[in-house]
């Protein structure tokens, strides 16, 4: 075999579809369906953050009547498996990798089905494998009910009083303004975040970011790209009715703020006193942000939008809590929205840097034939969207063509 790619969600398709154009032979290998993550590790009242137009994939758009819709993940899942029945993907599912190791030309690839040999190999497994907790989440109280936002489905899962939510990006504010919306006092920690209107001059605000080439910005012209791989993700909701879910937002609706989850003490949660700073730097960057919009337009003497907007700065409760009991029954449940890692366990070739990540240039490893898809930032800011997948897969396999070429 020449090339097995391993995952068959968005970004394993979009490298097949490649390699297929170049008539490159390849199997896509997933450990469970097509799209599984999107099938399995989604809350129930979970939507897409990007509109349904930004749904493209190789030679494929969006085609439905709703283009500024956010689609389910159950619909999601159904496009993606359509789209390799489509595009006749040579997928092998339910197929577990168990290892990817050096051999010969190439690579060892043992899975609980059968072993490979394959020249080159790309790792499209995805970034949201495994819930990333922090060190503190191992000296929570033991009558605590904790779950990650990959075990959360919906708010009958809690027992019944309040809940802190940890992480306030996009996955955390959903989560805390849903278990709000079922009665339970909701405490949200918040640390470092993008704030995002969801509209902004009459158009959603990823619109913008795509028109205005933001999400076009290349890896190789940021001054920080370890900071810019490690943002947290947008504070975006997809609802049909288009609201913006900032913590003005939930405060608004009675969620209560407190700063980033430090530790616990003598059955006390303790937060950080950083809220007021981190929130300010959030308003500062998305004035930035609308900035950039409204001089792409004047620029680009683009008129069919409403007028530039501002946006109140972030209100704070006069006195954030620095500690919440514990022990005393005024938290119950902890839901954990602090982000994801990849599961790269069954790697065995020698890229990994300390904490475990892939030590690569825009998804070119170190080690000759072994690419990477899927992370965030790995080409372009849009790289961790579906709509990033193309433009990534077409660069890594044209690397790809050209390093079997050479033999």
């Amino acid at each position: 075999m020449t090339t097995l790619v391993v995952g068959a969600g968005h970004c394993g398709l979009a490298m097949s579809r490649h390699l297929a154009e170049r008539s490159i032979d390849h199997v896509v290998l997933e450990r469970g369906e097509v799209a599984h993550s999107w099938r399995t590790q989604r809350w129930d009242s979970f939507r897409l953050l990007t509109p349904n137009w930004m749904t493209r994939l190789p030679d494929f758009a969006y085609s439905g009547d709703d283009p500024d819709g956010y689609q389910t993940a159950s619909e999601l899942a159904r496009l993606i498996g359509d789209y390799a029945k489509v595009t006749g993907a040579p997928v092998r599912a339910n197929t577990t990798v168990e290892s990817v190791r050096p051999g010969g030309d190439g690579f060892l690839v043992r899975t609980d089905q059968d072993t490979w040999r394959a020249r080159t190999v790309v790792l499209a497994s995805g970034a949201h494998n495994v819930a990333n907790l922090p060190p503190v989440a191992g000296a929570v109280p033991a009558d605590i009910t904790t779950l990650t936002a990959l075990g959360y489905r919906e708010p009958g899962q809690l027992p019944d009083g309040g809940v802190l939510v940890v992480g306030a990006s996009s996955t955390g504010v959903q989560i805390a303004r849903e278990v709000h919306s079922s009665g339970r006092p909701v405490t949200l920690a918040v640390g470092e975040h993008v704030r995002m209107p969801r509209v902004y001059r009459g158009r959603d605000v990823l619109w913008w970011m795509d028109a205005a080439g933001v999400f076009d910005e290349r890896y190789d012209e940021v001054p920080d790209l370890t900071r810019a791989r490690n943002l947290p993700s947008m504070q975006l909701v997809g609802t049909p009715e288009r609201v913006t879910v900032d913590l003005n937002a939930l405060t608004g609706i009675g969620v209560r703020l407190a700063g980033k989850f430090a530790g616990v003490r003598d059955g006390r949660a303790q937060f950080s006193g950083s809220l007021p700073n981190v929130c300010a730097l959030a308003d500062l960057k998305l004035g930035r942000l609308l900035d950039t919009f409204d001089t792409w337009a004047a620029d680009s003497g683009f008129t069919d939008c409403g007028p530039p907007e501002r946006f109140p700065a972030t209100e704070l409760p006069g006195k954030p809590p620095l500690t919440v009991d514990l022990d005393g029954g005024e938290i119950r449940s902890i839901v954990w929205a602090t982000g994801f890692r990849p599961d790269l366990s069954w790697l065995d070739v020698p890229v990994l840097d300390r904490k475990g990540r892939v030590r690569h240039d825009g998804g070119v490893t170190a080690w000759p034939g072994l690419y990477l898809l899927g992370m965030p930032f790995l080409r372009r800011r849009r790289s961790s969207l579906i709509d990033g997948a193309d433009a990534d897969a077409g660069e890594l396999s044209a690397h790809l063509a050209r390093y079997l070429a050479q033999g």
